[in-house]
């Protein structure tokens, strides 16, 4: 794909979660390395979404493709990475445990009903083992961090993106 092209879809990996939550913090840890380690195309946005809100919503204004990376609460053993789309979306939204579950599920409604949903969402995600007060990821989710990373990439990469290293 040629990144001049004004035709190439535009992109947003919005890594979401509270990092001083424990293992809720993988999705903006994901992104911050993503941020730190590749050089992206202008039309291929990073964002770290913290714990949301609605006023993320002007940001999914002409994305056409979006990939959301968090701890998803799936029932699995803790460290068990997920990857969703289509359907499979709302469902693992409303049976999510997290502080921000209602932010991205009110943020994708919302943004439905305006007339800006993204043609096509992924969620990369991993089971959470602890999201009680804490900085730091547990051992099972921290092992899956790079994991998670190279998926992100693979999935961009799957879009026509060549994500280089720096």
């Amino acid at each position: 794909m040629n990144t001049c092209d004004n035709a190439a879809p535009t992109i947003l990996v919005l890594g979401i979660g509270n990092l001083v939550m424990s293992d809720d913090g993988v999705g903006v840890v994901v992104v911050q390395r993503l941020q730190r380690e590749y050089r992206l195309p202008a039309h291929v946005d990073v964002m770290d979404g913290g714990t949301l809100g609605l006023d993320i919503l002007p940001r999914l204004e002409g994305i056409e493709r979006l990939i959301v990376v968090d701890a998803v609460e799936t029932g699995r053993k803790p460290g068990t990475r997920v990857r969703l789309t289509g359907e499979d979306l709302p469902l693992a939204l409303e049976t999510k445990i997290s502080p921000h579950q209602m932010g991205l599920k009110d943020l994708l409604a919302v943004a439905r009903l305006m007339g800006h949903f993204p043609g096509e969402m992924v969620l990369i995600g991993v089971q959470p083992d602890d999201i009680e007060v804490g900085a730091e990821l547990t051992p099972e989710v921290g092992a899956q961090v790079d994991t998670l990373l190279a998926s992100v990439v693979d999935e961009l990469r799957s879009w026509g993106i060549r994500p280089e290293r720096i």
